[in-house]
């Protein structure tokens, strides 16, 4: 009866993520504290007690997304308790203590304290304000290890955060604080947990993971060091980098992963643009000359990598011209996919200064133009891998009665349905292209062997 009685009195929570896998690490740590402590963790629209949202601010439509994140919350329960954390949270707090609905914001200091900052999550009476606890972003300097679990067959292993790079375009530092890393023995650690729970991917997050090794302000260890030691982590099949600067992508880095048991032939490597000038504009720290020293120097060791590119149309400053450049040495690079980002002004950074402003108009059109190229170039690299063996971990989703997965060069599979390759990573030979833009592999019962 006494068990009963607990399980009616448990307060409900639900989580909500915006923004990056980072977020994704961190909400994923923080729902297990609300676990440990008691709480179920339930669907948004399951009617929870406390509803916590995780902000991004990497763009203005981030901020909107927030505000429309609130709105849903308060229809599903006028009753609940609604906390926002994040980026957005420690940039403008009071902002948000203004939305309507809100009861409490916690800044980046502060959001791993959240259960016992806001002590049993009781609203206050109506017509009060939220209440704030956000800390100058200076103050933001433990470090907090954080993965994601039980939310998708890979897991979002957080490694570093915080910056220490000012690019002109970018609020993240005044958004996380100054850069900083956990220890090569607790994420050893936090990768040995994750493969014992049976998660056989893990991609390695962070703001800026290549400056890894930072603590209290001082060099301790380095990202090389860290691929190193996790690459003899047992029961995990697969690591990830998930994005790395290309001045702090070395030499020693990709040859490492050439030849790695466990680290996949995989790089995200942020470019932004592929003009010099517009380069020095946004603060970068590299010309595009170590972009392409870059790009070779993989496709060298691995020619069938697969090489993402984060790069931003629009930035002030950019002319026709140096669009038509970055557009043109993209072209003939030899990557494999883009992440495009169209510039959106953002309070207290200094390309706010640069002129002239590109028209939003312009904005679009080369934000357009990028898009298209990006789909060429993700499926003239599918095409490369036509014809080869690879080994795909599927993933949960299933529509239409096709899973889907990726091999370890990050080209998208689907597959007839079977639950017996759920989390499995199996050989495949890889046959054509879809409309959907899906690699489709040979038949299950020919090539689905263990191996």
């Amino acid at each position: 009866m006494q068990n009963t009685e607990n399980h009616t009195d448990k307060k409900k929570v639900a989580f909500y993520t915006l923004g990056c896998k980072l977020n994704y690490s961190e909400t994923s740590t923080i729902s297990r504290m609300f676990e440990s402590k008691g709480y179920e963790k339930v669907e948004f629209n399951q009617k929870p007690d406390i509803f916590i949202i995780n902000t991004c601010s990497v763009t203005e439509n981030a901020d909107k997304k927030c505000k429309k994140i609130v709105k849903e919350a308060n229809k599903i329960n006028p009753d609940g308790y609604v906390t926002i954390i994040g980026c957005y949270a420690q940039l403008k707090p009071q902002e948000i203590a203004d939305i309507e609905g809100v009861d409490a914001v916690l800044g980046a200091a502060e959001k791993f304290q959240l259960i016992d900052l806001l002590d049993g999550f009781v609203k206050e009476p109506s017509g009060q304000k939220a209440k704030v606890y956000n800390q100058n972003i200076e103050e933001a300097i433990d470090y907090h290890t954080s993965y994601s679990l039980n939310d998708r067959t890979r897991t979002f292993l957080k490694v570093q955060d915080g910056c220490d790079y000012p690019c002109a375009y970018c609020t993240i530092p005044l958004a996380r604080g100054a850069s900083r890393s956990d220890s090569i023995a607790n994420v050893v650690k936090a990768a040995q947990e994750i493969a014992a729970s049976g998660v056989k991917e893990i991609v390695l997050t962070g703001v800026n993971i290549g400056d890894f090794g930072l603590r209290n302000g001082t060099r301790e260890e380095t990202f090389f060091d860290l691929v190193k030691a996790l690459d003899e982590v047992e029961g995990i099949n697969r690591f990830r980098i998930s994005s790395i600067e290309p001045n702090l992508l070395t030499d020693e880095i990709i040859a490492f992963v050439a030849q790695s048991k466990r680290f996949v032939p995989h790089f995200h490597i942020p470019l932004q643009s592929g003009s010099n000038k517009v380069l020095g504009l946004m603060r970068r720290r590299y010309k595009r000359e170590l972009y392409v020293d870059r790009v070779q120097k993989i496709k060298e060791l691995m020619p069938d990598c697969c090489i993402g590119v984060d790069v931003i149309v629009g930035h002030p400053g950019e002319t026709e011209e140096e669009f038509l450049e970055t557009y043109n040495f993209l072209n003939e690079l030899p990557i494999s996919y883009l992440h495009v980002f169209t510039y959106s002004e953002r309070e207290n950074t200094t390309a706010l200064t640069i002129k002239p402003v590109v028209p939003q108009s312009k904005r679009a059109e080369r934000s357009k133009m990028l898009h298209i190229l990006s789909d060429k170039k993700r499926r003239y690299f599918y095409e490369q891998q036509l014809g080869k063996n690879f080994e795909v971990l599927f993933e949960e989703d299933v529509e239409d009665g096709q899973m889907q997965g990726f091999t370890e060069n990050y080209v998208r599979v689907t597959a007839k349905y079977d639950p017996l390759l759920i989390n499995e990573t199996k050989q495949v030979a890889l046959v054509s292209i879809n409309e959907k833009m899906l690699v489709e592999v040979q038949e299950a019962e020919v090539l689905f062997e263990s191996h």
